[in-house]
């Protein structure tokens, strides 16, 4: 058996009400706070089992309808949190240019192909395909303030296209190849053809690239007045159009560097273990025959916090990008293990600014980690992508107020957070263990029997209770 809900959780219950008015009646705002809640503090975050656990609902099909046909809107939810709270976290926040959007994607795995949009995506970690929804995220990070901000559905072209029912329709002799090569070929014959086709031609211009699905959330970020002034992401989006997009928009940024990546070679010296200047073969080189020339007595300790890396750093020019500055840093003095090699557009910044700045990615690890272990961002049966991506956004509400609980009573942006998601989570649970003894107390003292309380409170769990 699990908790009985008797009323929201008072995070929910102190901060309801900014969304009032997003809900045109009562009755879906109840549901609002009631999911909220199941988020929070239940173990099994299904709509099953919140509906299972509220004393109010009579059953799941009415948080099913909330998420699925109530006409309320996910992006003006989303607006109103963001800007709720910017106004909760002003005190706690660094300065603009000390605050970041940082950019990033997850994997939602699910087993079965009745959800809509689920499609196999590549596994970075191990190399798999699993069946999965791709969203791409942004969240903000200043200080000790950390909170989502966006979210897009990437969906894979042949997926979102149909391509191989569509090849099969108009090349019915024609063969897919199963590996990507041979997949990348026949796209060249055949999507001149398909392309001609009106439903195709519709679906193919719905398809976003993951690089214009972050310029999209950096856009969003800006229109969303969120004072930033650096985005942070990873080797998969550093790319011509979006660091193109970030320099119109002022903002610098930081990214990991694939060692695949070529320098210009005329652009930069590097002298060897004797102070020599080294001769390096042709216009380019990739960064991965480049630090094997670095002489060791070339890195220098850099200490971030109580961790010390050892670093090598250079300004050089990299096609596509322009002039920029990199970082190869290693965890220890010998230089053993792979190197990290990061590339900012700041030439200016040294190792320490670009390697400190860049940690403070980290905060979207422990969102991915709490929203996914604490708040079931991957939990959900519905299979509508209007249903998805409204469980999505009453996620991020939930981290976000839970996040205000974690940020110390007195504002001081040189200190962490006071407790962790999980913490809050535990301390809303308590709250509500609290007002379920309440509850039970009252009943009793005005003459209801146990036994009536008992079946009142797990009515719809009696099925869970062993005979």
């Amino acid at each position: 058996m699990e908790l009985p809900i008797v009323t929201p959780a008072p995070v929910v219950t102190a901060h309801a009400a900014v969304f009032r008015d997003l809900f045109d009646n009562q009755c879906q705002f109840r549901h609002f706070q009631h999911y909220l809640t199941g988020l929070i503090v239940l173990p099994n975050k299904s709509m099953a089992s919140i509906a299972r656990c509220l004393l109010e609902s009579a059953d799941k099909t009415n948080l099913s309808r909330f998420l699925a046909e109530a006409p309320w809107r996910e992006d003006a939810v989303n607006r109103r949190r963001i800007r709720f709270m910017l106004q909760q976290t002003t005190p706690h926040r660094r300065r603009r240019r000390e605050s970041l959007v940082v950019i990033d994607d997850t994997l939602c795995e699910h087993v079965g192909s009745l959800f809509d949009d689920v499609d196999r995506h590549y596994n970075h970690s191990d190399g798999t395909y699993p069946l999965a929804h791709n969203p791409v995220t942004s969240c903000y990070v200043s200080g000790p303030v950390r909170f989502p901000l966006g979210l897009r559905l990437y969906r894979r072209y042949e997926e979102l296209t149909q391509w191989a029912a569509c090849v099969a329709k108009h090349f019915p002799d024609l063969k897919i190849p199963t590996d990507t090569k041979g997949r990348n070929r026949l796209h060249k014959q055949v999507d001149p053809v398909l392309l001609q086709d009106p439903e195709f031609r519709a679906r193919h211009e719905q398809f976003r690239t993951k690089i214009a699905l972050a310029i999209e959330l950096v856009e969003e970020a800006i229109r969303h007045k969120v004072p930033f002034g650096v985005v942070v992401f990873d080797a998969w989006y550093l790319a011509e159009d979006l660091v193109r997009v970030l320099a119109r928009r002022r903002k610098d940024w930081i990214s990991l560097l694939k060692k695949n990546r070529l320098v210009e070679t005329a652009s930069f010296h590097v002298r060897d273990a004797n102070g020599w200047p080294l001769k390096l073969p042709g216009p380019h080189i990739a960064v991965e025959d480049l630090v094997p020339l670095i002489p060791a007595q070339a890195y220098r300790p850099v200490t971030i916090g109580e961790h010390t890396y050892w670093c090598f750093t250079l300004a050089v020019r990299i096609p596509g990008l322009g002039k920029v500055r990199i970082v190869v840093s290693f965890e220890h003095e010998p230089l053993t293990g792979r190197p990290v090699v990061l590339v900012s557009n700041r030439v200016d910044w040294s190792a320490a600014k670009i390697i400190g700045l860049y940690l403070h990615r980290w905060p979207t690890e422990t969102f991915d980690q709490d929203s996914t272990g604490q708040l079931g961002f991957n939990e959900y049966r519905m299979r509508s992508t209007e249903a998805i991506g409204k469980h999505w956004c009453l996620v991020f509400v939930a981290y976000s107020l839970l996040h205000l609980t974690c940020l110390p009573a007195v504002p001081d942006r040189t200190k962490g957070l006071i407790q962790t998601i999980g913490d809050a989570c535990r301390q809303q649970g308590r709250a509500l263990l609290q007002k379920l003894l309440v509850f039970v107390h009252d009943q009793l003292s005005h003459g209801a029997k146990p036994d009536h309380v008992f079946a009142q409170l797990f009515a719809k769990q009696r099925d869970m209770v062993p005979a």
